[in-house]
């Protein structure tokens, strides 16, 4: 591996306060997906996710499940295991903050932040959000109770729960030394946040002034130690921040080399609620002790359920009745369904509203309609036209034709869209493909050609053309939907191209194998009637 580049990737490390949830799968496929095309573009790729399993929140859930925090943990981790192999991601290390190479990895950091001169001991006085793992200041907490319109109990500026009111002592990490430091770095790297205005908000926030952090907590133990200041343990946020460096080898001599070359990171996907933690907080500590800062950082929108009645969006809630669980989805639409909605109809950035009514729609339009009907079309009428082979005809891939036209024109535009996450973007650029095939079916018809032995060689360009727009396709949407297009590669007997790691030569036209067996095969996305 060590002559492919690296691509190094990471969803945030989930809370192990419940299931897997709607977002968390949402989150998780984004990630699957750059981390698959990466790898069908050559690249070694690093695809890290995991479990955040110290701090309060923690100790309080196990507690009240009669539970040790560890044995709580551990009762959580196989659920997202679960998940992800029922989601079939493919990430290639799975942390958890428990780990004894996460604590070596937290201890090393805390003697390298002391040696910074970058923390300090002090006190905090302050409020306190054990839901938000979140420190608020006094102008925050008035300003959330004026939006809410709190009396007496004030609540948290995030999730509206009521705070804690905190006095204890603690190491303080020197935030406020970098904010010059952060606003240049986002002068000299204007894509470090992604979407851009995702990035207007980080600075905003910077520009705004930078206080110093708590990065220790002596009011209860759950966490890594402060390794020179017994009855400390690690902020939560500062240790499950480190996760993505220790995957890499961070504070381990057996891995320096690992660590040069992989860090730092090219993609860390987030949901837009923790963007300061890891656009400001986290960039700061790298900074603090010399490493160099990740590439980017992409922050995804929350997922809204479409008010059929209004056609508003609205958060997700049991108390609503709106919940939307992703095993439903996946009864519903398949796993590939699933990837392949909440990738193309939800654009990564922003919130996205989202209805079984949609979901429907969409499948039918794109996977039922569409996509799986030329598949399903096209090889049935090469099985039956030419004795289940591909047709075999000299020098068909130089002809010109509208197909290969679009193929060729494609392929840039979309690997341009998948480089920013632009899914959205990606999905138009093969759907002009799949829906120019489908037309091309009723422009050339090919039922009529097969009527007159003399249409032959015209009949065989024509599937051929066909069959080999089905393969770019699969090829180009592999990263959403890797068993569809397994799949369909193996109906046209080209197992082995499913795995490419060179996905511009699979997509040069006249690649078709000729002469082999196709297998017209099941539906591929039987059409969904709603009730």
């Amino acid at each position: 591996m060590a002559d492919k580049p690296s691509f190094f990737i990471s969803t945030p490390i989930y809370y192990v306060n419940a299931a897997p949830h709607l977002g968390t799968a949402y989150c998780t496929v984004m990630t699957d997906v750059m981390a698959r095309y990466k790898r069908s573009m050559g690249y070694d790729v690093k695809f890290v996710t995991g479990l955040d399993e110290h701090g309060e929140k923690v100790q309080l859930a196990a507690h009240e499940h009669d539970m040790t925090p560890q044995q709580w943990c551990d009762s959580l981790a196989p659920d997202f295991h679960k998940a992800w192999e029922e989601l079939n991601i493919a990430y290639d290390d799975f942390i958890r903050t428990t780990e004894p190479r996460q604590i070596q990895a937290v201890t090393h950091l805390w003697e390298r932040m002391k040696e910074s001169g970058y923390i300090y001991k002090g006190s905090y006085d302050g409020w306190y959000c054990v839901h938000e793992e979140t420190f608020y200041t006094e102008t925050q907490v008035a300003h959330s109770d004026e939006e809410n319109h709190t009396e007496g109990q004030h609540l948290c500026p995030e999730c509206h729960r009521p705070l804690d009111r905190v006095e204890e002592e603690s190491w303080f990490f020197k935030l406020s030394a970098f904010q010059d430091k952060l606003l240049a770095l986002y002068d000299e790297r204007p894509d470090f946040v992604m979407p851009d205005f995702r990035m207007r908000e980080v600075r905003s926030f910077v520009e705004g002034g930078l206080k110093d952090v708590s990065v220790s907590r002596t009011s209860f133990d759950w966490g890594i130690p402060v390794p020179f200041d017994e009855g400390h343990v690690t902020y939560v946020w500062f240790d499950a921040l480190l996760n993505y460096a220790t995957s890499v080898g961070f504070g381990n001599p057996d891995m320096a080399d690992e660590f040069a070359r992989r860090w730092p990171a090219q993609y860390h996907v987030v949901g837009k609620d923790i963007i300061r933690f890891h656009c400001v907080i986290w960039p700061a500590m790298l900074m603090a002790i010399g490493e160099a800062v990740p590439e980017h950082v992409f922050a995804h929108g929350f997922l809204m359920v479409r008010n059929e009645e209004t056609g508003q969006g609205e958060k997700m809630s049991k108390s609503r009745g709106n919940a939307i669980a992703p095993s439903d989805v996946i009864q519903m639409l398949g796993v590939d369904g699933f990837r392949y909605y909440f990738m193309t109809d939800c654009t990564p950035g922003e919130d996205g509203a989202i209805s079984y009514s949609r979901m429907a729609q969409v499948y039918n339009a794109d996977l039922a309609n569409s996509w799986g009907n030329l598949v399903s079309r096209s090889l049935s009428m090469c099985a039956k036209y030419f004795d289940d082979k591909t047709p075999q005809l000299d020098s068909w891939e130089e002809a010109t034709n509208p197909l290969r036209d679009i193929a060729e024109k494609i392929v840039g535009s979309y690997c341009q869209a998948m480089d920013r996450m632009a899914y959205t973007d990606a999905r138009e650029a093969v759907m002009e493909l799949i829906h120019a095939a489908n037309r091309y079916i009723e422009e050339t018809e090919p039922w009529s050609l097969a009527k007159d032995e003399a249409n032959t060689d015209k009949l065989a360009s024509v599937m051929c053309d066909l069959l080999e727009s089905i393969r770019i396709s699969a090829h180009l949407l592999c990263p959403f939907m890797p068993e569809t297009s397994a799949e369909v590669l193996r109906r046209l007997s080209l197992e082995d191209e499913a795995t490419t790691e060179d996905l511009l030569a699979s997509c040069v036209w006249g690649g078709l194998a000729q002469g082999v067996s196709v297998t017209k095969g099941d539906a591929l996305f039987p059409r969904l009637v709603l009730e």
